[in-house]
């Protein structure tokens, strides 16, 4: 799977923040044939550890034409990735890494807000350019 455009710079910025990253990317089986990748946009994911604290990231760009596509990919992933972790990796929390400026955007949206708060979506808004965390938003 191909990585996404910011997954050096999300991977850099969890360092920055304090986090060892363990896994890159967290392969979970979820049965004796399939396993899923948790991935950044295009794909690929970090695991990283912080004190006892242990979460998965999925990276997303927001880079190509249509918000509302990518979103639908990114809820879709991001519920499935809750529910492998969920019997696998109970401990591990997951959060969708999405740009800064995408979530005071986009993200703003009432649809987008019923969305995430109906699916209990956690997010980390990061800032590609600076290589750094935003906001932790649980």
């Amino acid at each position: 799977m191909a990585k996404d455009v910011f997954h050096q710079q999300v991977k850099n910025a969890l360092i920055k923040d304090g986090w060892i990253i363990t896994n890159d990317p967290l392969y979970i089986r979820i049965s004796d044939v399939v396993k899923v990748q948790i991935d950044l946009a295009a794909e690929n994911a970090i695991a990283a550890e912080r004190d006892t604290e242990k979460i998965a990231v999925e990276i997303k760009s927001f880079i190509a034409g249509s918000d509302i596509n990518e979103f639908h990919t990114a809820l879709g992933q991001y519920l499935n990735y809750c529910l492998a972790l969920e019997e696998n990796q109970p401990e591990r929390i997951i959060y969708l890494a999405v740009p800064h400026e995408t979530y005071l955007d986009f993200f703003q949206l009432a649809f987008v807000q019923r969305t995430l708060q109906r699916y209990k979506v956690k997010l980390v808004t990061y800032d590609p350019k600076k290589q750094e965390i935003r906001q932790w938003i649980k």
